[in-house]
């Protein structure tokens, strides 16, 4: 059953299908949750869906933001603090989530100091407060999402092993907007719709849906909902023409279309496979998320690809 908060969570693509379908059973759990997907794709949402269709749903939601935290005060902010007599001058935003969920947001910037300090907690449901002797106990539900690639930053010593695998007892991958194709022409006339206003709502012309739908968004639904929004303002009822969009919105603006002749000795297809996305990984220097968007594919297709040729 799609519940009323999954309801926001647009779209008829499978991989938002079956999203929609396990949120649900996710919701009632009190596992530990890492939502992984890139800027722009809606993770903040999934985080409250997962919060709003809980039992918890009636306690605070907190959000913490691990990429602007205050490095000289990071420790306060999250645990907070407390003085010689055991009195609570500070209450961080984890004692402030009592009962509810916490949302670590880009989980990636955490200082890798605090990272040991926040696995402690994942694992024992401790507080240690600056100052304070004794431990506070506190009841919240953990979720995490992250834009980057957290097993490379493993791999590369920047984010602890074990705390990347006590946060994804249950992981869920948040498909970017062109990996969802299906969904682009329903997402512009809901939010076409919904930013109109009492204006006539924009339309497209064949051409121009064409050029969307082959468009790869890389700033992903916040950036089609800011499209949306500017389209409404500057042309309200207009049906748009493919000169109307930016240029790089238009065919071949972005990457150079390549044509490959085929040698009259012919080729070894897995092997030209496998050095493209050899090449791939090395210019994103390791990031596959950056490596899948060179090659034009997700990044569990590259994933697939890598374990078919054991890369």
């Amino acid at each position: 059953m799609v519940t009323e908060m999954a309801m926001e969570i647009l779209g008829g693509s499978p991989a938002i299908t079956h999203l929609l379908r396990t949120l649900p059973m996710i919701a009632l759990s009190e596992a530990s949750v890492l939502i992984e997907g890139e800027t722009g794709t809606g993770k903040e949402l999934i985080a409250k869906a997962l919060h709003f269709e809980s039992r918890r749903k009636s306690k605070p939601f907190v959000t913490i933001n691990c990429a602007v935290l205050p490095v000289e005060r990071v420790e306060v902010d999250l645990f907070g603090k407390g003085d010689e007599s055991g009195e609570i001058t500070h209450r961080g935003r984890l004692l402030a989530a009592e009962g509810g969920t916490v949302f670590f947001d880009n989980v990636e910037s955490l200082p890798l100091s605090i990272q040991a300090k926040v696995l402690r907690f994942l694992e024992a449901g401790e507080c240690q407060l600056q100052g304070h002797h004794k431990l506070q106990v506190v009841d919240v539900r953990i979720v995490a999402a992250s834009s980057a690639d957290l097993q490379h930053l493993v791999d590369a010593g920047r984010f602890r092993s074990d705390l990347y695998y006590r946060l994804q007892v249950v992981p869920l991958r948040v498909p970017a907007l062109r990996d969802r194709v299906d969904d682009i022409l329903m997402l512009l006339r809901h939010f076409g719709r919904k930013f109109a206003g009492n204006n006539a709502v924009v339309r497209y012309s064949k051409e121009t849906e064409r050029c969307l739908l082959a468009y790869a968004w890389p700033g992903n639904i916040r950036e089609l909902i800011n499209f949306c929004q500017r389209m409404a303002l500057l042309n309200p009822g207009k049906t748009l023409q493919p000169e109307d969009l930016a240029s790089e919105m238009m065919p071949e603006s972005g990457a150079q279309s390549h044509v490959f002749t085929l040698p009259r000795t012919g080729i070894k297809l897995a092997q030209v496979e496998v050095d493209l996305i050899e090449q791939a990984l090395n210019l994103s220097a390791g990031n596959r998320s950056k490596a899948a968007r060179l090659l034009g594919i997700s990044r569990d297709t590259l994933l697939y690809r890598m374990q078919k040729h054991e890369l």
